[in-house]
């Protein structure tokens, strides 16, 4: 069986760090897959999907972290009038950014529970915010 779900998120923030396990967990009890897996998209190039522990500082630090990789006020070649798309692109340290986090992540589910470390949460990562955002999670299993 394979089940489709998605949600979407209002960003308030340039760039943001939301925890949406929970929604995660939601889709998989929603599914009734009891033996299987969970896959979760971001549908967007500048936003990611990544797994860590939900804590303030260390949140912050991978805000920092990012932030000194893929500085503001570099002269990137994104950062110009594209004629194909009509406007100018100001976001490439969100696609950059995106690309380090990752757009996804997989979980096992044994037993209709996500199998996860006990310290590990899924964050969707925006960084070309604010936005309404779509993530997608596929249940796959029996």
């Amino acid at each position: 069986m394979v089940v489709y779900k998605s949600f979407t998120l209002l960003t308030k923030q340039y760039n943001e760090l939301i925890v949406v396990t929970d929604k995660i967990k939601e889709a998989v009890r929603e599914s009734g897959v009891k033996n299987g897996i969970v896959s979760v998209i971001t549908k967007h190039t500048t936003t990611g999907i990544t797994v860590n522990e939900a804590l303030e500082c260390l949140e912050n630090d991978i805000e920092v972290f990012l932030g000194r990789l893929v500085p503001e006020d570099y002269p990137y070649a994104h950062a110009r009038m594209l004629k194909s798309y009509g406007s100018t692109a100001g976001n490439p340290t969100g696609h950059l950014k995106a690309h380090i986090t990752g757009n996804n992540c997989v979980f096992p589910i044994v037993e209709g529970e996500i199998i996860k470390g006990e310290a590990q949460e899924v964050y969707f990562c925006e960084f070309d915010g604010p936005a309404k955002r779509t993530v997608s999670i596929s249940v796959i299993g029996e």
